[in-house]
C-alpha cells in the first residue's frame, strides 16, 4: 500500500523559512516525478516546485523562484521543499503529488490528478505577523 505523508508546515512570520518533507512508502520515488503543490482558499491549485528524483532535474514556478528549493533524498525516499523569504501570499495547504515518468515542468503544470497518481493529505503553511 502506498502512503505519502507531508510534514513541516506551521505558522511563520513574513521573511521566515520552513522546510517541508514528503515521505513516500510503498513506492520507490526513483521512478517517479514529485511535485509540491499548494492551494489556498478561493484560489486555484498551483504547482510550485517539482523534481525528477532520479536525475535531480527541477522546475520552479515563477512565483517561488529564488525563494523555494526542492531536493530529494533517495536513500530516505523523501523530497524536501526548503522555503525562504516567505510572504503572506504563500499561505496555503501544501501537498505532495507523485506521478510516474513525467518531466518536472510537465508535473508542475498538471491540472488534473490522475488515477495512477499519489498524493498526501497536505500540511498547512501560514505566513503572518
Amino acid at each position: 500500500q502506498v502512503h505519502i505523508v507531508e510534514s513541516g508546515g506551521g505558522l511563520v512570520q513574513p521573511g521566515g523559512s520552513l522546510r517541508l518533507s514528503c515521505v513516500a512508502s510503498g513506492i520507490n520515488l526513483d521512478y517517479y516525478t514529485v511535485g509540491w503543490f499548494r492551494q489556498a482558499p478561493g484560489k486555484e491549485r498551483e504547482g510550485v516546485s517539482c523534481i525528477s528524483t532520479r536525475d535531480s532535474r527541477t522546475y520552479n514556478a515563477d512565483s517561488v523562484k529564488g525563494r523555494f528549493t526542492i531536493s530529494g533524498d533517495t536513500a530516505k525516499n523523501t523530497v524536501y521543499l526548503q522555503m525562504s523569504s516567505l510572504e503572506p501570499e504563500d499561505t496555503a495547504v501544501y501537498y505532495c503529488l507523485v506521478r510516474l515518468r513525467t518531466t518536472p515542468q510537465a508535473m508542475c503544470a498538471i491540472n488534473e490528478i490522475g488515477p495512477l497518481d499519489y498524493r498526501g493529505q497536505g500540511t498547512q503553511v501560514t505566513v503572518s505577523s
